[in-house]
Formats: C-alpha cells, structure tokens, sequence
C-alpha cells in the first residue's frame, strides 16, 4: 500500500511540474545571422537580423511597398530589426569607398529599386530605423542582378572579393579589397 501511495505521490509531481514547464518559443520571425570572411589575416563580419519574403513578392521594394512605410525610406536598414553591424579588423575598399578598421552600420538606398546604392554609415548601436545622413561615411553603388526564384530569407555573403545581398527578387553586390 505504501508503494502504491509512493507511487500515486510520485506521478501527481511529475504532472504538475510538466504541467508547468512553458510551450516552447516560436521561431523569431527575423532570426539573428553572422556572415563573417577572413582576408589577408583580416576579419570582416557583417551580423543582421534576416527577415522572411512570407508571401510579400514584390510588396517589399516598391515606392508603396512594405519598406517604403519606414521613416528612413529609401534609405533602409538592409536587414530587420537594429541597424546590419559591419565589423572590419582591417582597412578595406567596399567598392571606391575607403573604410578604416573598426564599425559601422550599413544601410542600403533603395530609391531605385532596380539601383541601390551601399551606405556606410559610422554610427554604431542603433535601431534599424534610426538613421542620420550626417554620419555617412560614403555611398557605393551596386551591381544588380536578378535571382531565377524568389529568395526568401535575406543573406549576406563576403566571398571571392564580393559582398553581396540577396532578398526577394534582388541581389546586390560590391566588390571589396583588404588594404
């Protein structure tokens, strides 16, 4: 008798504490990523939020579009969430831009949908929809080029001398060189 009330007693705590053990959290709906390329000895990192296409083909880019509701449009965060962080353990060129070692934020132009423009910008920390032109430390423009379907989760890539942007219906690239 005393085992079957040991017992009893032993399967009533183990259902009160599942009971109480919290549904697991979903997904974040903009997961955080790290693109990172080392270079001459030199480490660049590019750390985003990476947001999903979820049905909005080309809702996104558009004058009217999705982005074009943030209050630093065209300028846009490139990425969701705080402002994409470009972390450079050396000095680079990002196209005909020179960007000592150290951190900033990159933002993308996008007035031209079909011709953005890379904004490396030298304020660090901030939400992804704060934005001051006054701490531009350049713009570079980027080669466009279609993808054969729709890219869903946003991407950086640092390969062969290239960073590069896909999303949606775009991808946008600039070359880059360790000084």
């Amino acid at each position: 008798m005393k085992s079957l009330l040991a017992c009893t007693g032993l399967l009533i705590a183990a259902a009160t504490l599942s009971a109480q053990t919290p549904a697991p959290k979903p997904p974040p709906k903009s997961p955080a990523a790290t693109e990172s390329a080392t270079v001459a000895g030199k480490t660049i990192t590019i750390t985003y939020s990476s947001p999903r296409v979820n049905g909005r083909a080309g809702k996104l880019f558009t004058k009217d579009g999705l982005i074009g509701h943030d209050p630093t449009y065209p300028v846009w965060r490139a990425g969701a969430n705080s402002a994409t962080k470009l972390h450079t353990d050396g000095n680079l060129t990002i196209g005909s831009l020179t960007v000592p070692a150290g951190d900033y934020t990159l933002y993308v132009d996008v007035s031209d949908p079909d011709n953005w423009v890379l904004v490396v910008n030298t304020q660090t920390g901030q939400w992804g929809t704060v934005y001051d032109k006054t701490k531009d430390l350049g713009r570079v423009p980027m080669s466009m080029t279609k993808p054969a379907e729709t890219i869903e989760n946003l991407k950086y890539s640092l390969t062969d001398g290239t960073l590069t942007l896909a999303w949606e219906n775009h991808i946008a690239s600039v070359p880059y060189k360790v000084k």
